[in-house]
């Protein structure tokens, strides 16, 4: 960054103003570091902002996503995964410490942050407690891109092995369509049901896509 104006490279810019105060490009720039030869560090920084279609888009990305971003070495993917992971851990920590309830957005940014860019389908629950905290997220089957298999024992048997109080339900559409299926919809149901047996409620179902989030409690769907 030599030929950027001392004041106005990211680094100085941020001891300066804070980290409000920086594009994007560059509080990714100032993560990755250097650039590569022909390419300068901001550049290197666009790119990889352009290929995940922006900020959102690339905190959404899994570790072998980013393989396809020329110049981004094992090092530099190494860094950016680390960051995408403590900002997971951050949202989880958040939903251990207060109820779903109070922070409904955490929930399906956490949900993104996990499932939003998986090419596989994976259905997962959030086990609660009875002040509807987490006690813990379980990827519990997983399945082709069209298709998974999920057995509603199972997601009982883990209940009561968590003694968990309530749950939500998620699973991803790696089509990109965040949009509830006939087949989900028999799903939540037959899940509701063998939950409510024992005991454990079914909050919501979330359906999660690329920078989407579907709510069933929010369509009136449950």
């Amino acid at each position: 960054m030599k030929h950027i104006p001392r004041d106005a490279r990211p680094r100085e810019k941020l001891l300066a103003l804070g980290p409000a105060a920086l594009a994007d490009v560059e509080l990714v720039a100032l993560l990755l570091r250097t650039g590569l030869k022909g390419t300068p560090v901001l550049q290197l920084a666009q790119n990889l902002l352009d290929g995940f279609g922006g900020l959102a888009g690339l905190l959404h990305a899994q570790r072998d996503d980013l393989r396809r971003i020329k110049g981004l070495g094992p090092a530099k993917r190494a860094e950016v995964a680390a960051v995408l992971e403590i900002a997971r851990r951050s949202l989880r920590q958040g939903l251990q410490e207060r109820t779903v309830f109070d922070s409904p957005e955490r929930v399906r940014e956490y949900l993104g942050l996990q499932l939003g860019r998986l090419e596989h389908e994976v259905f997962a629950v959030l086990f609660l407690d009875a002040q509807h905290r987490l006690i813990r997220f379980d990827e519990m089957f997983r399945g082709t891109l069209s298709q998974t298999s999920v057995y509603p024992r199972e997601v009982v048997r883990r209940a009561l092995e968590l003694n968990a109080g309530a749950v939500i339900l998620a699973h991803n559409h790696p089509s990109g369509l965040a949009e509830p299926s006939r087949a989900d919809e028999f799903l939540t149901q037959s899940l509701k049901s063998a939950l409510a047996l024992v005991d454990v409620r079914v909050l919501d179902h979330l359906v999660v896509a690329r920078g989407q989030v579907a709510s069933f409690a929010e369509r009136g769907l449950l």
